[in-house]
């Protein structure tokens, strides 16, 4: 069986200040170190014993959470540029309300790109892809992953065999400190214990 752990990246600058994240570099605040610490202590219960890999997004902000979770865990994480937040180009570095108003074009399909550097959804799902199939068909059995909102709400898609398409109508999107759960047991199905659980970072 294959336990697989998903964390949203704490706290950040950017949930903060009115910026936008995406491929912004942004570190986490106290907060959010303090929550990803939290986190760290409650897994280390729940692991012990066993053999985990971990991986992150390079990103500044889930690295930074899963250094904190890392401590716990005597693990080293797995930098993957494959687990960055999706890229929203020119943007980055604005603000919200910067991008609210210069939008290009409104993502009315998984193909339209807010703005026309960055990834639409399905740009961002081909990116992901490649990884999910490597740590689907991979024997480690217990399997920490520290990424981001959006991209953790295509790995949700993926994990419960939606296509892409699937985000017309459906999006299992978490909040900051999110934590799941999920088993791919021996005959192939499979289970979500926990979704995006924030009991993690209390």
């Amino acid at each position: 069986m294959k336990h697989i752990i998903t964390v949203q990246h704490t706290q950040s600058v950017h949930h903060t200040n009115g910026m936008v994240g995406s491929w912004t570099d942004w570190d986490l605040t106290d907060l959010g170190r303090e929550q990803a610490d939290h986190i760290g202590r409650k897994l280390k219960d729940e692991l012990s014993g066993k053999d985990v890999i971990m991986y992150s997004s390079d990103l500044k902000r889930a690295q930074q959470t899963a250094e904190e979770i890392a401590k716990y865990l005597g693990v080293k994480p797995i930098l993957r540029q494959e687990l960055r937040e999706r890229n929203l180009g020119k943007c980055c570095g604005k603000s919200v309300q910067w991008l609210r108003e210069n939008i290009e074009c409104p993502e009315k399909t998984v193909d339209d790109r807010l703005f026309s550097d960055g990834e639409s959804r399905r740009d961002a799902w081909n990116r992901l892809k490649p990884f999910y199939d490597e740590v689907m068909s991979g024997s480690d059995e217990n399997i920490l992953i520290v990424s981001h909102g959006d991209l953790l709400s295509i790995w949700n898609a993926m994990y419960l065999g939606l296509p892409v398409e699937s985000f017309y109508k459906v999006d299992i999107h978490g909040a900051a400190g999110g934590v799941s759960h999920m088993f791919v047991h021996d005959d192939g199905k499979h289970q979500i214990k926990n979704i995006n659980d924030m009991s993690y970072i209390l």
